[in-house]
């Protein structure tokens, strides 16, 4: 089931793993396993790419990567096929999500003897890339009722769906909360008019989808595989200057 009515979907380019993802979904549709414990599983998937970074077998970290980016999307499948969304997976998948890229980056600085400065700009930018995609996607589906799992504003924790603690929900919202604030208000901050918008046009979806987790890990597992490890930190870094590119295509030419 797509996140969009079909009149606005566009080629995302960051989720090249949806399609297996459905399959996993289908597979694991009438079993007992949750998408929490597909969540868990891409976690586990993104530890042993680090694992084969640290030993220099970069074809399998790239594999992993990409399973990874993989199994991120089949956890949000496997919910709407059992018709169970949940704000815990939501906020399970994404600190998941932050948590994993920065160790990523810490292990191609072990790796390459990069600054520990430029690995923080990485990840500053790698995460303000995903924000601002995550941020035109989001106030696209809620302009033409798309999915609603995720909010434009993340200002309190959501009312628990119905199978969900509120306890466990405003958990693993505040965690959430402090891990991305910094970089939702800043996002905000550049382009608080976003919201009044009308719907983006596709063209401009695709090419903004490149900041996307998926193709960032699809970058970085290319990278790897082919010997350029070096110049993953320095490439994400000049790469966040597409940041202010796309919000004045949106502010100015949209």
């Amino acid at each position: 089931m797509s996140k969009l009515p079909p009149h606005y979907q566009f080629i995302d380019l960051s989720d090249y793993g949806r399609k297996p993802a459905r399959k996993i979904a289908r597979a694991l549709q009438d079993t007992s396993v949750t998408p929490v414990q597909v969540t868990s599983w891409f976690i586990l998937s993104g530890i042993l790419a680090i694992t084969c970074m640290l030993m220099q077998y970069n074809i399998a970290a790239a594999f992993f990567l990409i399973l990874k980016s993989v199994l991120d999307a089949a956890d949000g499948e496997l919910s709407r096929v059992k018709n169970k969304p949940s704000y815990i997976g939501r906020y399970y998948d994404s600190i998941a999500d932050i948590i994993l890229n920065f160790l990523f980056l810490i292990t191609l600085w072990h790796i390459t003897g990069d600054s520990l400065w430029h690995v923080g700009l990485a990840f500053v930018g790698i995460q303000l890339q995903g924000t601002l995609y995550n941020y035109y996607y989001v106030i696209l589906r809620e302009n033409v009722a798309g999915d609603t799992t995720s909010r434009v504003f993340e200002n309190q924790a959501p009312v628990a769906m119905e199978g969900e603690s509120q306890r466990t929900v405003n958990l693993f919202y505040r965690i959430y909360d402090t891990l991305y604030i910094v970089f939702d208000k800043t996002i905000y901050f550049i382009d608080k008019d976003a919201i009044n918008s009308a719907p983006f046009p596709r063209w401009f979806m695709t090419l903004l989808s490149t900041f996307g987790l998926g193709f960032q890990l699809l970058l970085m597992a290319v990278m790897l595989s082919t010997g350029l490890e070096h110049y993953i930190i320095p490439f994400f870094i000049a790469y966040s200057s597409l940041i202010l590119v796309f919000v004045a295509i949106r502010r100015w030419v949209l």
